[in-house]
């Protein structure tokens, strides 16, 4: 078995600036870890994995050389990265790299998005392939969202006996189905010959439109359109639906949602990773991730769902709730953060308020999903949590509200509703 989790680079990740700035959005901590580290303890768990391989189109720098190495001595597998040479979509950089992934005579493989946040149940996924379809079938994780949800996703027709995938349609106009493909796939080497077929295609219509400059290249295939949409009712594709927790990390928003359903999950994965009451320590309401080497001071109260990063500092009687608070920055006294990422290295003075408001999902329907909403409505930026990047100083007693402050940026005094060049 292996695992290949797919980053992405650097042209994308516009809607998580100006966080994307300073780190390869797959490693912008959630929960305390960066991202695509959930995807590999994941992969790690699954008996009889071989090797894990992150492709993307970063290039290589020192950021996610050292995650890799790290990693590697964590959790005693071999991790490498796979650069494209441009973006080839889901589909292509797979079928690019295909010699890499079979090497070593790969039986099946997962592909995985790093922008998604789940329970992974890749075990799952392996069992139920052994129940449905034969050695050569393919699974697609899916889950249900509400009608009008998912038509931002790709939609699954399947049969309710069977599962086989009858019908996908990647973000389709009208209504088609409510189970959505979550970007978690489970495949064997015989995926590369639909994708060699898609290749081969997009060749033939290049050569019949030589017009066409040259910048579309045969080798850029997505796997939702190109190939799922193919595979279809060809006894091939089933989907494994999972009532696990499942979230798209699109925006700096859905970060801190997907904080949320991580460090819900580390009460039963990872009870070390949550800060305790203590005597003489700060008061943690709910989930709360702190660094062992933050310092907070123990008036200060944290909490649901807060991740405090390395470095950071703490100061008395401060309120933190719904927010994560990145490497070496520092909160003064008695400041009150609320739905707010809080940039690298950055200050915030002493009784001021910064807050957004959050995106999250609709809690009464137990199917709603996180919206990918756009930055401005009608010409006004929507509502939205707060950003701060890295090395912005804030003044004492001022407030922030649903603001976007970009990097280095030394404020003199309150704002509200804007994005801060």
């Amino acid at each position: 078995l292996k695992a290949v989790i797919l980053i992405g680079g650097p042209q994308k990740g516009t809607r998580f600036r100006p966080l994307s700035f300073e780190v390869p959005k797959p490693l912008f901590p959630v929960a305390g870890v960066p991202m695509v580290q959930h995807h590999i303890e994941a992969c790690a768990k699954v008996p009889g994995m071989k090797e894990i391989l992150l492709m993307g189109f970063y290039q290589p720098h020192e950021a996610l050389s050292r995650f890799l190495v790290s990693a590697q001595q964590e959790f005693k597998i071999p991790i490498r990265y796979l650069q494209e040479y441009a973006a080839l979509g889901t589909g292509g950089g797979i079928y690019h790299f295909r010699d890499q992934i079979l090497s070593g005579g790969a039986e099946a493989f997962f592909v995985l998005n790093a922008d998604v946040c789940s329970e992974f149940p890749l075990q799952e996924m392996l069992e139920f392939r052994q129940q449905h379809g034969d050695a050569q079938s393919f699974v697609i994780l899916g889950t249900t969202a509400n009608r009008t949800q998912a038509l931002n996703y790709g939609c699954i027709v399947a049969n309710a006996d069977t599962q086989e995938v009858q019908h996908y349609v990647e973000k389709p106009s009208t209504f088609v189905s409510e189970i959505i493909n979550c970007g978690i796939y489970l495949f064997t080497p015989a995926i590369f010959q639909h994708i060699g077929e898609v290749f081969q295609k997009n060749q033939q219509e290049l050569v019949l439109e030589e017009s066409s400059n040259g910048w579309q290249r045969a080798e850029v295939i997505r796997l939702e359109q190109d190939v799922f949409t193919a595979l279809a009712g060809s006894g091939k594709l089933y989907v494994y639906k999972t009532d696990g927790f499942w979230s798209q990390i699109k925006s700096a928003g859905s970060a801190i949602y997907a904080s949320r359903l991580y460090l819900n999950q580390y009460s039963k994965s990872h009870p070390e990773r949550l800060a305790q009451n203590k005597a003489g320590g700060p008061v943690i309401r709910g989930n709360v991730y702190i660094h062992p080497t933050a310092s907070v001071d123990s008036t200060a109260v944290l909490g649901p769902n807060v991740s405090i990063g390395e470095g950071v500092t703490v100061g008395a009687g401060v309120r933190v709730r719904e927010s994560i608070v990145l490497h070496g920055a520092s909160l003064h006294d008695h400041t009150c953060v609320l739905n707010t990422i809080v940039g690298w290295d950055s200050t915030i003075g002493r009784w001021a308020r910064v807050e957004g408001t959050p995106s999250d999902p609709n809690p009464n329907d137990p199917y709603a999903k996180i919206d990918s909403e756009t930055l401005f409505r009608d010409g006004r930026l929507t509502p939205s949590i707060t950003i701060l990047g890295c090395s912005v100083t804030i003044p004492a007693e001022v407030v922030i509200l649903n603001s976007i402050v970009l990097p280095h940026k030394e404020l003199s005094h309150s704002y509200k509703n804007q994005i801060i060049l």
